[in-house]
C-alpha cells in the first residue's frame, strides 16, 4: 500500500518564510509547520497545495517547485514540501492554526518546527538566502499566516 501524500508550502514573500503555529490537534498544538495538506483523491499535489492554502490561509498562491526528499509523518502518511509564491491576499490563521509569521531566512530558528518540516525549512532559508525564491512583488504587512 503506497503511503498518502501531504502537502506543504514554503510560501515565500519579499524575502521571507510563511509559519504556522499549530493549534489542533492536541499533541501538535503550539509547534510551528508549513502549511498545507492532504492530497484528495484526483489532484495533483500543486492543485492540492493551492486549495489547502486556499482553505487555511485565504490565500492564492502558485507553486513553483518541490524541494527534494520525502519525509514520514504519521503512519502511511509522507510530507512532500514546495516552494509557492504569494500571488494574492493577506495570510489568516483560518483553520488549525493560531499564528502566523513571516521569517527571515536567518529567522527559521526562532520557533519550534514540527521535526518533519526542519529539512525542508533549512532548504527553504538556504534558497533564501542565495536569491534563488523571492516569492512576488513587494505586499502588505510584516506579520501574517496553516495543514490537516
Amino acid at each position: 500500500m503506497k503511503d498518502r501524500v501531504v502537502v506543504a508550502g514554503a510560501v515565500c514573500d519579499k524575502g521571507r518564510l510563511l509559519a504556522a503555529r499549530r493549534s489542533a490537534p492536541e499533541e501538535l498544538a503550539g509547534r510551528w509547520e508549513l502549511p498545507g495538506g492532504k492530497l484528495e483523491p484526483g489532484e495533483s499535489p500543486q492543485q492540492a497545495l493551492v486549495r489547502e492554502l486556499r482553505e487555511e490561509l485565504g490565500v492564492e498562491t502558485q507553486p513553483v517547485e518541490r524541494i527534494p526528499g520525502e519525509w514520514p509523518l504519521k503512519p502511511g502518511y509522507v510530507l512532500q514540501v514546495w516552494t509557492a509564491r504569494l500571488l494574492s491576499g493577506e495570510p489568516r490563521p483560518l483553520e488549525d492554526h493560531d499564528e502566523l509569521r513571516w521569517l527571515a531566512p536567518h529567522e527559521t530558528d526562532a520557533v519550534d518546527w514540527l521535526d518533519p518540516d526542519r529539512p525542508a525549512v533549512a532548504e527553504a532559508a538556504r534558497r533564501l538566502r542565495a536569491g534563488e525564491l523571492s516569492g512576488s512583488e513587494p505586499r502588505g504587512s510584516e506579520r501574517d499566516g496553516a495543514r490537516d
